[in-house]
């Protein structure tokens, strides 16, 4: 499974979707593992920006942010991504993501 969240530092999930500068991207098999930063360029007086964000995450299955809008949800859903609200350390937050995920799967 590959992540991304939505961060300004890399260590913490602090952004709304839209205003995403820079996603980090992870891979989860049976351990979590770094993959890559990737830069967007967000406009800081646009609105309705996360389908930039959305795009450049295009190969991941999971997408992380504090908010995101109603039309990056279904531009998300568009794209088979699934869009999650949390914020928080990054290292927390993705734990948090997948120890749900494990539990669902039993």
């Amino acid at each position: 499974m590959r992540l991304a969240v939505v961060s300004s530092d890399g260590e913490n999930v602090d952004l709304h979707l839209g205003r995403g500068k820079s996603v980090f991207i992870y891979d989860y098999e049976d351990e979590l593992s770094f993959v890559e930063r990737r830069d967007i360029e967000i406009a800081d007086d646009a609105k309705h920006q996360g389908g930039k964000v959305i795009k450049i995450c295009s190969d991941c299955d999971v997408l992380i942010a504090v908010q995101y809008g109603f039309k990056s949800k279904i531009k998300a859903e568009d794209a088979g991504i699934k869009l999650v609200m949390d914020e928080g350390p990054v290292d927390e937050v993705l734990k948090r993501y997948i120890d749900h995920v494990e539990f669902m799967r039993k």
